[in-house]
C-alpha cells in the first residue's frame, strides 16, 4: 500500500463531502426564501440517509461481486472490507476505495432534490431516494465502474458522467414532470452570498472529486485536478460571454452556475483528455449551460425549479459524448476519441447514455409508483406549498 495514495483519497473523500452541504447552500441561495432552511437541512438529512445506504447494502451491490449488472451482498454492512490491503489490484485498501465511493451518492442525490424542492414530500423524498440509491444509483455504478455490462462495452466515464450526472439531472427531471409545475413560478431573489460560498464549496470539492477518481497520487490525477481547472474556469468566460450577449447582465449566480457546467461536463473526460481539450469543453458547456437553463427550459416548459436537469442531465450528456471525441489514448489506458481518428469510442459513449437513460427513466417511474404506496401522494398540499417547508418543519415559534 502507498501512503501518499492513501492520504490523497481520504482527502479527496473529505472534499467530495463538503460538496454536499455546499450544493444545500448553493440551492438555497438560487431557490424560494420559504424554502432556503429546508434545502440546506435536506442536505444534512441526505448526509446521513445516503450514508447509512451505503454502509449496509449500497457498497455491496456497487462493487459486490462480478455480475453485468449489479454486485452481491458479499460486503453488506461493510464486513469482510480490507483496511490495510486491496482486492482490486489497487495502491489503496479496500476501506480507503469504499470511503471515497461511499461519498458520490451522497452528492447524487443531493442533486435530485433541486429539480424538486418545495413540492415533494419530505416523506416521500427520503423513501424515494433509499430505493434510487439501492436500484439505480448501486448498478449504475456497478456496470460503469466495477467492470459490468456498460464498461464491458467500451465507454469510460472517469469520475460520473453517467453515474453521477445524467442519473440525477434525469431523475430529477422525470419527478418534476410526474409532480407538476410550482403553483407561483415568480423567478426568485437570489441571495448571492449564500450562492457565492456554496457555489464555491462545490468547486473546491470537485477537485477531490475528479482528481480523486484517479485513486492515487499518480499522473493521472494532476491531469484530472488540471483539466478540471481549465474547463470550470473557460466555461466562467463562455458563460459570461453568451449571457452578456443574450441579456446584457452577468449575474453572480450566472457565473457560478457556469463554472459548475464546465465541471460536469470534464467529469467523465478528467483523466483521460489533453488540457487543451478540457479548455474546448468547458468553453462549450458554458454556452450550452446557460441555453439548457433558458432557451431548452423555456421552450418545452418543464418545471425544473433549480435546473438540476439542465445542468446536470444536459451537461453530463454532452460531457460523456465529448469524451469520445477527445479522449487521448496515452492518457485513458488505450481508447481514443474522435479527434484521434477513432469513432469507435464515440460509439460506446452513445450507447452507455442511452442504457443510462432507459434504466433511470424506467426505473425512476418503477421507484415512484413504490413510493407512493409506501408513503402515500408525493406532492405536498397546496396549503403547505404556498407557506413554504421552511414554516411547516423547520422554523419553531415561541411564545413570550
Amino acid at each position: 500500500m502507498d501512503s501518499g495514495s492513501i492520504a490523497w483519497v481520504l482527502t479527496s473523500a473529505v472534499l467530495v463531502w463538503i460538496m454536499t452541504p455546499g450544493l444545500g447552500l448553493f440551492y438555497a441561495g438560487l431557490g424560494d426564501k420559504k424554502n432556503s432552511l429546508h434545502t440546506v437541512g435536506l442536505s444534512v438529512l441526505i448526509i446521513g440517509l445516503a450514508t447509512v445506504v451505503w454502509g449496509l447494502l449500497g457498497y455491496s451491490l456497487a462493487f459486490g461481486g462480478s455480475g453485468s449488472f449489479i454486485g452481491n451482498l458479499h460486503f453488506w454492512g461493510m464486513n469482510h472490507v480490507s483496511l490495510s490491503g486491496s482486492t482490486r489490484g489497487l495502491t489503496i485498501p479496500d476501506g480507503a476505495f469504499a470511503i471515497f465511493q461511499g461519498m458520490f451518492p451522497i452528492i447524487t442525490v443531493a442533486i435530485i432534490t433541486g429539480s424538486v424542492v418545495g413540492r415533494m414530500r419530505l416523506k416521500d423524498m427520503l423513501v424515494f431516494l433509499t430505493l434510487w440509491l439501492l436500484f439505480i444509483y448501486a448498478p449504475l455504478a456497478h456496470m460503469v465502474w466495477d467492470n459490468g455490462f456498460i464498461a464491458k462495452l467500451g465507454a469510460i466515464d472517469f469520475a460520473g458522467g453517467t453515474v453521477v450526472h445524467i442519473s440525477s439531472g434525469v431523475t430529477g427531471l422525470v419527478l418534476a414532470l410526474v409532480l407538476g409545475p410550482r403553483k407561483s413560478r415568480k423567478p426568485n431573489k437570489t441571495n448571492p452570498t449564500f450562492v457565492l460560498v456554496g457555489g464555491f464549496l462545490l468547486w473546491v470539492g470537485w477537485f477531490g472529486f475528479n482528481s480523486g477518481s484517479a485513486l492515487a497520487a499518480n499522473n493521472q490525477a494532476i491531469v484530472a485536478l488540471v483539466n478540471s481547472w481549465f474547463a470550470s474556469s473557460a466555461a466562467v468566460l463562455s458563460w459570461a460571454a453568451i449571457a452578456y450577449q443574450i441579456q446584457k447582465k452577468v449575474t453572480v449566480d450566472g457565473l457560478v452556475t457556469g463554472a459548475l457546467a464546465g465541471l460536469v461536463a470534464i467529469t467523465p473526460a478528467a483523466g483521460y483528455v489533453q488540457p487543451w481539450a478540457s479548455i474546448v469543453m468547458g468553453l462549450i458547456a458554458g454556452v450550452l449551460g446557460f441555453v439548457s437553463i433558458t432557451a431548452i427550459k423555456n421552450f418545452f416548459g418543464y418545471d425544473d425549479t433549480l435546473d438540476a436537469f439542465g445542468i446536470h442531465g444536459i451537461g453530463g450528456t454532452v460531457g460523456a459524448l465529448l469524451t469520445g471525441v477527445f479522449a487521448s489514448q496515452s492518457l485513458s489506458g488505450g481508447a481514443k476519441g474522435l479527434i484521434e481518428g477513432s469513432w469507435t469510442l464515440l460509439g460506446h459513449q452513445v450507447l452507455a447514455i442511452l442504457i443510462t437513460l432507459v434504466l433511470v427513466i424506467i426505473g425512476t417511474l418503477i421507484l415512484i409508483a413504490l413510493t407512493r404506496l409506501i408513503a402515500g401522494p408525493l406532492r405536498v398540499t397546496e396549503a403547505d406549498e404556498e407557506s413554504g417547508y421552511d414554516k411547516l418543519i423547520h422554523i419553531v415559534v415561541v411564545d413570550d
